[in-house]
């Protein structure tokens, strides 16, 4: 799998990015340990060289996992984590009472100031048995402190080697801009898929205009797009997607209907919904790449497949307009 330069840096991604936030557990109603591990290995060996974690994903239990997935391979993977939502302390803003993989009660907390940047830059380190982060990136906006403040901390972190790109992850064009002003932000990491759009509207468009990487999450929204989420398919505890507006029953069937419209694209080119929706996504104008989970080794090997077929101009078009109602009812 070709790799792609990741915005003016010199990090270099596959397409298709490993996703651990599921493995974690947290919000996807816990996790199989040893095959989550499979799944990482599988995916490396699969051609996938790149994984994105953070520390929030079962509050540092998915950076482990990492961890000890990559062991013997550091020089084959490409590492992206996250900072800046906090389990453990008072300070940041936007207050989420949530409960962690044990079932205790945590209150999360956006927080992106210089010191905790630092702090929990050396706490990855340590958990994913690395000596330097290939991509870090700030999670979310931190209202509570000024991006300028943030970025600076995140360039003292490069400048010490201890990472070799800048990234942020669900920041609107006003804040790239500012973070921009600071330093070089080699990527963002906003949701974007076939049904979620919002970001071809300006984000899109700015990170193409500036040279800055785009690594989309949620691009088969949490299994919806695979077809095997039926409208009466239940959750289990602790599964987010329960309570999630993209799953209610009436968009189920909307999303099963428009997958229905481009069978016959899938079936020429053998491809299962997921890897066709795959493969689209990460040809879009603008995307670096897609970030997609995976909870075994067969599903890690099914994602990385999902580039041995090339779409054409018209059935990439024919794509789009399936899904075009269903975008429009869900940005409703």
């Amino acid at each position: 799998m070709n790799s792609r330069q990741l915005g003016k840096s010199d990090v270099k991604v596959t397409p298709i990015i490993f996703g651990a936030w599921a493995i974690g557990g947290w919000m996807w109603g816990g996790n199989e340990e040893g095959e989550s591990l499979d799944a990482i290995r599988a995916s490396i060996d699969s051609g996938v060289n790149t994984i994105d974690t953070a520390a929030i994903y079962g509050m540092g239990y998915s950076e482990e996992l990492v961890g000890k997935a990559i062991k013997g391979r550091r020089d084959k993977v490409v590492i992206a984590t996250k900072s800046g939502m906090r389990w453990n302390t008072d300070e940041g803003s936007e207050p989420w009472p949530q409960k962690d993989n044990q079932g205790h009660d945590v209150v999360i907390r956006k927080n992106a100031r210089p010191d905790s940047i630092q702090y929990e830059c050396e706490v990855s380190l340590k958990r994913l048995g690395v000596d330097v982060i290939d991509l870090y990136q700030i999670h979310w906006p931190d209202v509570s402190t000024p991006v300028e403040e943030s970025i600076r901390a995140m360039e003292d972190l490069r400048k010490a080697g201890k990472i070799r790109a800048i990234g942020v992850s669900n920041y609107d064009v006003e804040w790239l801009r500012r973070a921009s002003a600071v330093a070089t932000i080699a990527s963002d990491q906003p949701p974007y898929s076939i049904i979620q759009r919002k970001i071809e509207k300006d984000v899109l468009p700015f990170c193409r205009e500036h040279q800055i990487g785009v690594i989309c999450y949620s691009p088969m929204e949490r299994g919806l797009l695979t077809g095997k989420v039926p409208p009466d398919r239940q959750f289990p505890p602790g599964d987010h997607r329960a309570n999630h507006k993209f799953f209610t029953v009436e968009n189920r069937k909307r999303v099963l209907a428009a997958l229905e419209k481009v069978k016959p694209i899938a079936d020429a080119h053998k491809a299962s919904y997921a890897q066709l929706i795959i493969n689209w996504t990460v040809h879009e104008p603008g995307i670096t790449a897609a970030i997609v989970g995976a909870r075994n080794a067969e599903q890690a090997r099914h994602n990385a497949q999902a580039l041995s077929f090339t779409l054409t101009g018209d059935e990439r078009g024919r794509i789009r307009a399936a899904f075009d109602d269903v975008a429009r009812a869900l940005a409703g």
